[in-house]
């Protein structure tokens, strides 16, 4: 019996995985054994190995990879060891994701926005750092996924587990500290740039706010509103032209034909995308804008601030998008499961 799904995914998938395998051992290699002069290349392939990573751990929440949904899980379980997000579990990962697309809602435990406004000088840090790009906002979110067990009451069995692998993690990051420096240097670049790339795609691809409902029995008043989900869900490309490029975040910013088919591997969602919009560009966010709106906003996407900006939604907010108008969020990332 087939492993994968289907003989193409067979081939797709295997190089997305080899690739990503790849890239971070070779990464690390070349921080271990050749100093400054690999520390570029080498930081450059660990965090695209990362972000690669981290992106198939998104395809095996959705059982996209293999047949058996325990083969998934096994190989996002592993992948989230690379990627840093061991700290919790892959099945709180798929839990949270899965709510988002059945509930049609950006379903949370953490209210960051409250956080903020109880800790001004915290906030004021924060954007301090993220004037300077370094994406404090979401080493915060990492900050709490690191020790979930033991902040969330919902995970509180899960202490021992968590316990464990903040050892296990933590040992190996104080060997890299006394014993190779520069690679553990290289090794916090890499990652920060992974988390730079998950929130750049992650950051405009809804218009619509985070609820605390990630643990209540509270229904969200667009669930199963599939015209409302695709109108509040947009398209953030690496390129329209060169679609090939794209194959660089696994075709995440192909969101609209993610949600309106979840269940489709990576590799078949351009093909899906021109097949439900069409292939106008009019329908998709392209690169530029995004780009703008990163730089500019960067101070404003906590509280969504920014002056001379006017809040809009649906079809306004895609338009307000493609004239770098809107500022974008900081902390929707699959990894961060809370």
């Amino acid at each position: 019996m087939m492993l994968f799904k289907s003989i193409e995914g067979a081939y797709r998938h295997s190089a997305a995985i080899v690739y990503s395998l790849a890239t971070y051992t070779l990464g690390w290699s070349l921080l271990f054994f050749s100093g400054w002069a690999g520390f570029l290349p080498g930081l450059l392939l660990l965090a695209h190995g990362l972000i690669i990573g981290a992106y198939l751990i998104h395809e095996c929440a959705h059982n996209t990879v293999f047949r058996s949904n325990k083969h998934n899980a096994s190989l996002g379980k592993i992948l989230g060891w690379l990627c840093g997000s061991s700290y919790g579990t892959q099945e709180d990962i798929r839990y949270k994701h899965f709510r988002h697309h059945v509930d049609n809602d950006d379903v949370v435990w953490f209210d960051y926005e409250a956080f903020f406004l109880r800790h001004p000088l915290f906030y004021r840090v924060t954007i301090l750092l993220e004037w300077f790009y370094i994406p404090a906002h979401d080493f915060l979110m990492h900050t709490i996924m690191m020790f979930s067990a033991f902040i969330i009451p919902q995970r509180h069995s899960q202490r021992v587990r968590n316990l464990i692998v903040i050892i296990i993690r933590g040992s190996l990051i104080l060997t890299l500290a006394l014993w190779f420096p520069i690679a553990l240097l290289g090794y916090i670049i890499a990652y920060t740039l992974m988390i730079i790339v998950l929130r750049f795609m992650d950051g405009l691809e809804h218009d619509y706010p985070y609820h605390l409902r990630l643990y209540s029995d509270e229904v969200s008043e667009h669930k199963g509103d599939l015209a409302w989900e695709q109108e509040h869900t947009f398209s953030p490309m690496i390129s329209w032209r060169h679609p090939r490029l794209n194959w660089l975040v696994l075709n995440f910013g192909y969101h609209n034909a993610h949600h309106a088919r979840p269940t489709t591997p990576w590799y078949e969602l351009p093909a899906l995308h021109e097949k439900l919009f069409g292939s106008s560009a009019e329908n998709i966010i392209p690169l530029w804008p995004q780009l703008l709106m990163y730089h500019r906003y960067r101070t404003y996407r906590i509280f969504h601030d920014a002056p001379g900006l006017t809040l809009v939604s649906g079809h306004a907010f895609l338009k307000a998008t493609q004239q770098a108008r809107v500022t974008g969020g900081n902390a929707a990332s699959f990894l961060t499961s809370f």
